[in-house]
């Protein structure tokens, strides 16, 4: 079975490359259902990368309680399939 990669190499790989529309949907629902919450400290890109989308994934985790993580979850898996 093939290792999962890791964040930082999703990171890596998805800087710069546009996140796909399912990507970008996740991503504007994380800020409008947790902005204030746990995303405080960041602002929305209105053409987010792939990046971009994982490190709010990121936020999600390390800011957010226990419902914001399955959203994270699921940015994270839309972002490995994307790339």
């Amino acid at each position: 079975m093939a290792e999962r990669r890791g964040l930082e190499e999703l990171m890596d790989l998805g800087a710069g490359r546009p996140a796909p529309e399912f990507v970008v949907e996740l991503y504007r629902q994380a800020f409008r259902d947790f902005g204030a919450r746990a995303l405080w400290s960041r602002r929305p890109s209105a053409h987010p990368t792939i990046a971009q989308a994982l490190v709010i994934a990121e936020s999600l985790r390390r800011d957010g309680d226990m419902t914001t993580r399955p959203l994270a979850a699921r940015i994270e898996e839309a972002c490995r399939s994307a790339i």
